[in-house]
């Protein structure tokens, strides 16, 4: 029987949310990066996903926030209405949908995708990371992260970006990512959970805190300092005022602007779908075997974007590279 109470598994719940949220950061920002918008609206982005559709949504393992599958449309919107706050209007638009197809039970849809659809996105977007990172992990970072796309905006591919990083190999992310690598697979050993720590402190956060430790570590090393370009950079402000100047209130007039429903209906159909795939693809992931309702899914999908184009952030959907 499913314990109900959410802060039964409160022990293995913490590590879990530290790690998805350090995974969550370079997205939200490299997302942002991409979609010609500013870095802080992918930030907004995230947190409205964590904070306003993950208590509205009913699935256990999704996890909400801007997705790098608009990233495209995102581009092309901001530059064909012009300005990023009535692009804001478009993103409201684009909720206010996705709740209406709530209310109409549209959400019944995702329940009608082929299991081979699903196992072959997974299969997709697992090789997909793999080869995105690859460039990452040597400390070639051309291409943002959080693109997964196979055109890139230097003009390189997926393919071509891995014969380019062979240029600018830094031995400190080297080092960093084969012993990242090197502490996932053993925390993954049959020998390795039977120690009773590997329940509470999860092989991805000793991964990350390791990379943290090292990089203070070579600070100052010649030939080993990583610079700011191989780092996460956040947006920072001085003060209250500063930190509310980063938030953009959409431009109202827009709603006047027939382009704004065009571009907003089409975020919202591509963000439902987007979101019904990667729903059953993590209830197929899911131990407990639990359903998600889609038609709720869609609501808290939809009130999160309203929400976002209101205060600044980007459109969100349920992401599968965080949830999974």
């Amino acid at each position: 029987m499913i314990n109900q109470n959410p802060f039964s598994n409160l022990k293995q719940d913490a590590p879990s949310a530290l790690v998805v949220f350090l995974v969550a950061l370079p997205l939200c920002l490299g997302i942002a990066l991409a979609s010609g918008a500013p870095l802080f609206s992918g930030l907004i982005a995230g947190i409205v996903g964590g904070l306003i559709v993950a208590p509205l949504s009913g699935s256990p393992l999704g996890v909400s926030g801007p997705a790098a599958g608009l990233a495209v449309i995102v581009y092309g919107a901001i530059e064909e209405l012009g300005a990023y706050p009535t692009f804001l209007a478009a993103v409201i638009v684009a909720g206010i949908v996705q709740v209406l197809l709530g209310m109409l039970k549209a959400g019944v849809i995702g329940y009608y995708f082929p299991s081979s659809v699903i196992k072959g996105m997974l299969s997709g977007i697992g090789i997909i990371i793999f080869l995105k990172q690859i460039p990452h992990a040597f400390g070639y970072d051309s291409d943002p992260e959080g693109d997964l796309a196979f055109i890139q905006q230097d003009g390189h591919n997926t393919f071509s970006e891995l014969k380019y990083m062979l240029e600018a190999v830094s031995p400190s992310a080297t080092l960093i990512s084969a012993l990242g690598l090197i502490i996932l697979i053993l925390w993954e050993r049959p020998w390795m959970k039977k120690m009773s720590f590997t329940t509470i402190i999860q092989g991805p956060l000793v991964a990350v805190v390791t990379g943290i430790l090292l990089k203070i570590y070579f600070d100052g090393k010649a030939g080993w300092e990583l610079t700011g370009d191989h780092l996460v950079s956040i947006p920072v402000t001085e003060g209250l005022n500063g930190f509310l100047g980063q938030f953009t209130t959409p431009d109202f007039s827009a709603f006047l602007n027939p382009a704004v429903y065009t571009i907003g209906i089409t975020m919202a159909v591509v963000a439902s779908l987007e979101t019904l795939l990667c729903v059953e693809a993590t209830d197929k992931l899911d131990p407990y075997k639990r359903v998600t309702p889609t038609n709720r899914e869609l609501l808290a999908q939809g009130t999160g974007n309203v929400v976002s184009g209101l205060i600044g952030g980007l459109p969100i959907t349920q992401v599968i590279v965080r949830s999974s």
